[in-house]
């Protein structure tokens, strides 16, 4: 199996964050691992991240699927303001799952599952991400109860 293309992107409209919310969709991230830098107005985390895109591409010998997880870095722009819902800052063991990240007008919404989010105030969209390591495999496919439908 070839080594995989580290995933490097960049998002400055709806369009496209909806594709960084989709290769952040069931990523994990613990509290400590979530930081604002309100001097540099930069909004930062490192999540444990699925590897949705290539999911169903490779194989072992069994014929079973492959699946992988990998450390990434996010980092959103021009961020005047940050605020947690259900999420304690002073909880850094605390580990989220994301599900989605949305915009809206001045703001970008972290959307957790267990109803917790992190709302940023941002002056304009700008978000960028790279994997930071290798990955490494993992059994377990995230699934949702639309996926078994």
């Amino acid at each position: 199996m070839n080594s995989p293309a580290r995933l490097r992107m960049r998002a400055e409209d709806t369009e496209d964050l909806a594709i960084v919310s989709a290769m952040l969709q069931d990523a994990v991230v613990a509290v400590r691992e979530m930081t604002y830098l309100p001097q540099e107005r930069r909004f930062a985390l490192v999540v444990n991240r699925f590897r949705w895109e290539d999911a169903d591409r490779d194989r072992n010998p069994e014929g079973r699927p492959v699946y992988e997880r990998v450390h990434c870095g996010v980092c959103f722009e021009t961020v005047t303001a940050v605020r947690r819902i259900n999420i304690d800052p002073k909880r850094t063991g605390q580990i989220v799952s994301l599900l989605a990240v949305e915009a809206g007008e001045g703001r970008v919404d972290l959307v957790f599952s267990g109803g917790a989010a992190v709302r940023l105030e941002v002056e304009n969209l700008k978000c960028h991400l790279q994997d930071i390591d290798e990955p490494w495999p993992t059994q377990w496919r995230p699934s949702h109860p639309l996926d078994q439908e």
